[in-house]
């Protein structure tokens, strides 16, 4: 039998922690650890080891920004993070997502997309739409030289894999990549899974911020005037 999934909420909101829990509860997946502010979070990961974190943006003694970060320290085992945010576009989200973050959700979420976002983090998949994350990425990305430094490595990509890079960012699905490139859907896999490696990225979340904040896809243009051209 597989085992339940293992959740850390950390909110300091007693009825937004409660009604998750009951949400979560309902639907088999096991909150293992409350946490009212970052520190708590942080040391309730490191006790109970969840396989994904709820975690609230603003919160007293330190903040879900900073407790993502000390989470995501790439040590094995390390759980997903979901930010818990009541705005959608607020500039905290945008620094954890490049903290490694796997995406975000409103606190007004809808138990069923709710329970159904913890599970796509926890198989690898990325939560976040790209279409929003272009929206974060054209308000507060600032590029600049300590940018260009951090992802120097996209050198390291293969022509076709700096193509998949922008459609992926552009927000293609796996299979779309496979019918506009004329690939199988495995060798798409397969990219992607090599572009993530060698830019040392959680997912695809990431994939799309580095692809703008690079300038390998400018944001407001035109996917004409992007348009990559096919290879082989």
């Amino acid at each position: 039998m597989t085992e339940p999934l293992r959740v850390l909420l950390a909110d300091d909101q007693t009825l937004v922690r409660t009604g998750f829990r009951l949400i979560l509860g309902a639907d088999g997946i096991d909150v293992v650890a409350e946490a009212t502010n970052g520190t708590e979070a942080v040391e309730a990961v490191r006790r109970t080891r969840p396989d994904v974190v709820l975690m609230d943006v603003r919160m007293p003694e330190m903040d879900g920004l900073e407790a993502t970060r000390r989470i995501l320290t790439g040590a094995p085992g390390e759980p997903r993070v979901i930010i818990l945010t009541t705005f959608d576009l607020d500039r905290y989200v945008y620094a954890a997502l490049s903290a490694g973050a796997s995406g975000f959700l409103l606190k007004d979420v809808t138990p069923e997309h709710l329970t159904a976002a913890i599970r796509t983090v926890r198989t690898g998949d990325a939560l976040l739409a790209p279409a929003i994350t272009r929206r974060l990425v054209q308000r507060f990305a600032q590029r600049g030289s300590d940018t260009a430094a951090l992802h120097r490595d996209l050198a390291s990509l293969t022509p076709r894999e700096l193509e998949v890079l922008g459609l992926l960012a552009r927000g293609l699905s796996n299979a779309e990549l496979a019918t506009r490139l004329h690939l199988a859907e495995a060798t798409i896999k397969t990219h992607v899974a090599r572009i993530l490696a060698k830019l040392g990225l959680r997912d695809r979340v990431q994939a799309v911020i580095v692809a703008y904040e690079t300038g390998l896809i400018s944001v407001g243009a035109s996917e004409a005037a992007q348009q990559p051209t096919e290879q082989t």
